[in-house]
Parts: C-alpha cells; structure tokens; sequence
C-alpha cells in the first residue's frame, strides 16, 4: 500500500503541470488573438480606440511581450497624435470656423481711392 500511494503523487503533480501548462499555452493563444485584433482594428478607417487599448491590456496581462504587442502600442498611439492634430480641420487642411463666430465676424470696409482716409490733412496757415 505504501508503494501505491509513492506512485500516486508525482502522477498527481504530472498531471497538475500538464493542466498548468494547457492553460497557459491557451491563455497566450487568446492573448495572441487579441493582439491581432486590435491591430486590425487600428487598420480600420475609423477604429475604436478604447477596444484596441483593451485587446493590447488583455496581451500585457497575459504575459506576452512581443513584436505585435509594441506595434499595437505604437499604432495607437499615431493614431490618437494625428486624431488630436486633424481635429476641427476640413478635408483641404484649414481650420473650421463656428457657425456663431463666422456670423458675428463681418470684414472691415477697407478705405477707397477717393476717402478721407487717403487724403493728407489739409495745412493750415
């Protein structure tokens, strides 16, 4: 009965370590996926920057520090620069104006030939 019971535990802790190990390799799967999916999120016309930071967190927490994982980082980054330098811009790159202040702004009448603003004071003597 003694032999058995020798028998038992490093079978026992085999098996734990397989199950360990199984979990992680499908932790860093999901993680590996994530990472994936937030780049091609970051590729999309419009992406959802909080959902790529998430999917980059996920991978982090995972423990994977890689290539892609840096590449996500760096794009989302470019991506909330560029946002933050394209905002309030027309697409031929000048500012907007508000609909208020553009209303409320009227150019100055500029002083023609024959004005009195043209004209020298007269001397007198």
């Amino acid at each position: 009965m003694a032999i058995e019971a020798a028998l038992i535990k490093p079978v026992v802790d085999a098996l734990m370590a397989l199950f360990r190990q199984s979990n992680d390799v499908k932790l860093k799967r999901n993680a590996e996926a994530a990472v994936r999916e937030a780049i091609r999120e970051l590729l999309l016309a419009n992406p959802d920057e909080n959902k790529a930071e998430a999917r980059i967190a996920i991978a982090k927490a995972a423990g994977i520090l890689s290539e892609d994982i840096v590449l996500a980082e760096d794009m989302l980054e470019k991506h909330r620069a560029s946002k933050s330098r394209t905002a309030g811009k027309s697409s031929t790159g000048r500012k907007r104006k508000a609909a208020a202040s553009a209303a409320a702004e009227k150019p100055a009448k500029k002083a023609g030939k024959g004005s009195a603003a043209a004209k020298p004071p007269a001397k007198k003597s």
